[in-house]
């Protein structure tokens, strides 16, 4: 196919394995969205002549990858901010989410999208409640999305109807509208199951079985604290156990946090290729406690990282989230060389990718979906210039450069944020259509 477009700049970081740097470089673009070449300007082929050219001034990377999110929450920011997990759920979250209205969630989701372009996020994995509205609002700004439809069995939730209502809902999604769909592949649909300790074993097994029969990505909470899941450790030794025993662990399967995992669990989980979205500022901030993220990679597990939801961390900033991972790690093992600049960065990208069992994302490489995220280089962060060392550049990308230096986005080759703002809908229209849905939640 035909090169449509072409984006040239000093420097592309295309999160290859090695997290390689090409100078003056360059990436094609067909007409439907993919990457057709990224490498050095002297090496690329010939351009039509009807091809555009856009010069950019910065630096070029893969879109971000937000392995586990529930942006809607956007609306709930700052409630019971101070409160651990079990109960802010139960007495705070729970309850404002029982008076959410379709276009309340909508409305949350626009902001949420947003939110993460300025910040250099072009895919969200999202596990929230009206899966439709979460669709719409993530279409309508052009992000990237796979969205999870919660499943869950709680009382402070019970006008949601059944567990298995909420399954077949799912099911009859997928099999009315297939698993991708959108332009660009935008939306891809997957079963968001909560938890194991809000949900019966028999409702794991009725989804495994669903998105096995499918294909389709299992979402679902594991191990975030140590206080949500004794019983199902004292019956199965395990999440991940209870996981494999009702057939879950046989198909696509994300499982975010994985904060309290055993030695067993890490085997069992790169024996079977679960990926883990691992969200340190969540963690963190609800002293849930830290993923084992050495571990895990050393283990062969796939990593992304998540920004959990806004009311939990409380932004959608997935760089932050990538200095956070780099820092827990050196930390909890006392190694300052535990995880590089590069694993970090990789991690938001390649990983987030590799996690969500996806091949067409996380990186710019020839047929992958052209998300492309421009880094503008005139910031203090990048004093020292891009002429500096590699490493000394990538150090400045990674630990001091952050969401304020992203100007534009691009996701399946369409121009989604110029120079910081959204160019499908009005920022401000957003905004103010958020706050208004925020005082109906409070109530």
């Amino acid at each position: 196919m035909p090169i449509a477009f072409r984006l040239h700049a000093p420097l592309v970081l295309p999160c290859d394995p090695n997290c390689s740097m090409i100078r003056d470089a360059v990436v094609d673009i067909d007409e439907d969205g993919r990457i057709l070449y990224c490498g050095p300007q002297a090496d690329a082929p010939a351009r039509p002549a009807d091809a555009q050219v856009r010069e950019c001034s910065g630096v070029l990377l893969p879109g971000l990858i937000n392995a586990h999110a529930h942006s809607p929450m956007t609306l709930l920011r700052g409630m019971g901010s101070d409160l651990p997990l079990l109960p802010w759920l139960r007495d705070v979250i729970w309850p404002a989410e029982a008076r959410l209205r379709r276009s309340d969630v909508r409305a949350g989701m626009e902001l949420g999208c947003v939110e993460m372009l300025r910040a250099g996020v072009t895919t969200s994995a999202e596990m929230y409640f009206s899966g439709e509205s979460v669709a719409e609002g993530a279409l309508a700004v052009g992000s990237r999305l796979v969205v999870a439809p919660a499943v869950i069995d709680t009382p402070e939730l019970g006008g949601l109807g059944s567990w298995q209502g909420m399954v077949d809902g799912i099911s009859r999604w997928i099999d009315a509208d297939g698993l991708r769909f959108g332009p660009g592949d935008r939306v891809e649909l997957a079963y968001g199951p909560h938890s194991a300790y809000t949900l019966p074993p028999e409702a794991l097994q009725t989804i495994a079985e669903a998105a096995q029969q499918r294909g389709a990505l299992v979402h679902i909470h594991v191990a975030e604290t140590l206080q949500e899941d004794v019983a199902q450790r004292e019956s199965f030794g395990s999440v991940p156990a209870l996981m494999e025993k009702v057939g879950l662990l046989e198909g696509r399967v994300l499982a975010a946090h994985g904060v309290h995992l055993s030695d067993d669990d890490l085997a069992l989980f790169a024996r079977k290729q679960v990926g883990v979205a691992h969200c340190p500022g969540s963690n963190a901030k609800l002293a849930s406690g830290t993923a084992r993220l050495v571990d895990l990679l050393a283990a062969g597990v796939p990593v992304g990282l998540g920004t959990d939801g806004p009311a939990a961390n409380d932004d959608l900033d997935l760089w932050e989230e990538v200095q956070l991972a780099g820092l827990f790690a050196r930390t909890s093992t006392g190694d300052a060389t535990a995880l590089s600049a590069g694993a970090a960065l990789l991690a938001a990208t390649r990983g987030g990718a590799a996690a969500l069992h996806r091949d067409d994302i996380g990186s710019l490489e020839p047929g992958r979906w052209a998300d492309i995220v421009h880094l503008d280089v005139d910031n203090p962060a990048f004093a020292t210039g891009l002429d500096a060392p590699d490493d000394q550049v990538l150090a400045n990308i990674v630990w001091a450069s952050g969401s304020r230096c992203v100007r534009d986005v691009w996701v399946a080759g369409e121009e989604v944020l110029h120079d910081r703002e959204p160019t499908r809908v009005d920022r401000r229209h957003v905004q103010a259509a958020a706050r208004t849905a925020a005082t109906h939640v409070r109530g």
